[in-house]
């Protein structure tokens, strides 16, 4: 028979269209607004749930559930958003330090589909709402970073040379190094150019006693400093926000010194920022146990070659200047339990170099003192007199940790010190992210309200359905039987669109995703015009209604595959070279064109061939 398939091609039709249908249904189902409790042990003490419902309880705040959810965290569903918004604030007020409470957004999904993994798909920040942050980088931080680096490898590459000089400084623009007489001045230039020339620009000064030697960044070398600051900090935001588990982030360059950050679905803030903003790193260096810490305290003098730090009781150090390793080397580090002590603690992995250099460090200075110097950068947000939002950065220096160095250590470690849990959550998150190469700080902020979001799917919708529906009414009226076989495959390529996109991980649907939707459902009745004129083609030469329909298929096939391969083309190259918005055009229109090119052709010919198919001579409704 021309027009038959077999049981096995129907059966799986069939069984796509049933697993498109259980994987869409999940996006049926509201979200609540509810609230998320965790602590920092990572276990919820037993009186946490009474002192919840306590607390609700005494401010009148209903909730329609409260639920324990793997990984032990407890959560608490609202029915509007403004109950959500107090009652978070209320739970702060009353839990102490140890728990987080974080806003969240709970999908009401049966447990029988969340038995088979299916959820529904992620919504972006036009669609969800969520933050939107706009970024300054403090690029001319990154110039004087790399500044501070020459002044010391300077320092070395003279010692190393026995080159007497008097000073090693720079004013953040340029370095200066000055030398007593004539003879070391021309030892000194000579040296410094050999060994770093490629990026700097040496310039002889005036000083009032000796010779004074300038240097200056190449204009080039500049630029290229600046550039990778921001780009190394576009970087290092992408891994501190997949940390926060936020889905499919917005984060792109804007300008010469600008990132934009879009967090969907995030709705409280504070921690968004601290994380964000926060640049924290651990450099090791050793203590001179040499030198009296309160003696240098008392009278200002520090020794050459040292530094006064402080612990965190308050107690003075002084720690070498030249630390012996940095956080650069650090690949990932975890919280977890001292087992000795109980408190908490960070493990620290190392990479190649940095675990040979440790190991060579330490192995060195057995039975010695080492300190670990936490270094973090806050960026502290403020009104002014006018009532403007003005920001500065702090820098925060303080020793964590001094032990007395027992054994070589080499690629894992571990340091201690810390006050809480929470803290080395925080410390192990930053540094598996890395530090910014350069502060930053918010000056733009913005919040998109769940009404806007809500506002923009229900246009989305209402695009979709009327685009849907005027197609369907030209295929019923020009194409009768034929037209309405069209108009379910287009049902049906819509909700395999929406299945795949709440399959697929990581997958979230924008404005700009609906665009691509609508594009599709004008699209996808394209192959089955071609489709349908064939047919007609073949039955007005005079072929019978079976071979017109065989021929209609197997001839307008490799038309459709052209047309859609072309465009398909298009939208990969869309989804490589876009970002953003352009991305999820891409992804929704290459779904699209896939999942039309299954219905169109094999989805209406199953259906064809059970309308027609055993008929020996049918007229054809077309």
């Amino acid at each position: 028979m021309l027009n038959y398939y077999p049981f096995w091609k129907n059966a799986m039709l069939l069984c796509i269209l049933v697993i498109a249908v259980i994987y869409a249904l999940p996006n049926l189902f509201p979200e609540d607004p509810s609230i998320q409790i965790s602590h920092d042990t990572g276990e919820l003490p037993t009186s946490l749930q009474a002192q919840v419902e306590a607390v609700l309880s005494q401010h009148e705040l209903v909730s329609k559930a409260i639920e324990i959810n793997e990984p032990q965290q407890l959560l608490i569903r609202f029915s509007d958003t403004d109950t959500q918004l107090i009652a978070a604030d209320e739970l702060k007020n009353a839990l102490d330090s140890d728990h987080t409470v974080a806003l969240n957004l709970a999908p009401v999904v049966p447990n029988w589909l969340r038995a088979l993994n299916a959820s529904p798909m992620s919504l972006g920040l036009d669609l969800r709402g969520g933050v939107h942050f706009l970024l300054q980088v403090d690029t001319n931080a990154a110039v004087v970073t790399a500044l501070e680096r020459y002044e010391g490898e300077f320092r070395t590459a003279l010692r190393e040379k026995k080159i007497r000089y008097v000073a090693v400084d720079h004013d953040g623009k340029s370095l200066a190094v000055k030398f007593r007489d004539q003879e070391n001045y021309q030892a000194g230039l000579e040296e410094l150019k050999n060994t770093f020339r490629a990026d700097l620009d040496f310039l002889e000064g005036k000083a009032d006693k000796g010779f004074l030697l300038k240097i200056n960044f190449k204009n080039t070398a500049r630029q290229e400093l600046q550039t990778s600051a921001v780009q190394q900090n576009i970087t290092t935001l992408r891994k501190r926000v997949n940390e926060l588990g936020v889905a499919e982030p917005v984060i792109q360059r804007q300008g010469l010194d600008r990132i934009v950050v879009q967090l969907p679905g995030v709705q409280d803030t504070t921690e968004a920022k601290n994380i964000l903003g926060a640049t924290a790193t651990l450099e090791f260096r050793m203590v001179d146990e040499q030198a009296d810490a309160f003696a240098a305290k008392q009278s200002g003098q520090v020794p050459i070659g040292d530094k006064l730090y402080f612990e965190r009781d308050g107690n003075p150090v002084l720690l070498k200047r030249r630390p012996k390793l940095g956080g650069e080397y650090i690949t990932d580090a975890a919280s977890g339990i001292d087992q000795d002590s109980g408190g908490p603690a960070v493990y620290i992995n190392l990479d190649g170099e940095g675990a040979r250099k440790f190991r060579k460090i330490t192995g060195e200075n057995i039975k010695r003192l080492m300190a670990v110097v936490f270094i973090e950068n806050k960026t502290e947000y403020f009104k002014d007199e006018n009532g403007e939002l003005k920001s500065r950065t702090r820098k925060i220096e303080e020793v964590i940790n001094v032990a007395r160095i027992q054994d070589e250590l080499s690629h894992r470690f571990q340091i201690t010190g810390l006050d809480s849990t929470r803290e080395a959550r925080n410390l192990a998150l930053l540094l598996r992210a890395g530090a910014l190469a350069a502060p930053m700080s918010i000056i733009e902020e913005r919040t998109v309200g769940p009404s806007l979001g809500q506002q923009n799917i229900d246009q989305g919708k209402r695009s979709v359905i009327l685009g849907m529906i005027l197609v369907m009414m030209f295929m019923v009226i020009y194409y009768r039987v034929f037209g309405i076989v069209a108009n379910i495959a287009l049902m049906v390529n819509l909700l395999l669109i929406v299945a795949i996109l709440s399959m697929i991980p990581g997958a979230t649907l924008t404005l700009p995703g609906i665009a691509g939707i609508v594009l599709t459902v004008g699209m996808a009745v394209d192959a089955n015009v071609l489709i349908f004129e064939r047919i007609r083609e073949e039955q007005r030469n005079g072929n019978s209604p079976q071979a017109s329909i065989h021929s209609g298929y197997a001839k307008a096939l490799s038309t459709i595959a052209d047309a859609n391969i072309t465009t398909l083309i298009a939208a990969i190259v869309l989804f490589t070279f876009g970002t953003g918005p352009i991305k999820g055009f891409a992804v929704t229109l290459s779904i699209g064109i896939m999942c039309s090119m299954l219905t169109a052709i094999m989805g209406t010919r199953a259906i064809i061939n059970l309308i027609y198919g055993n008929k020996k001579a049918p007229s054809l409704a077309i």
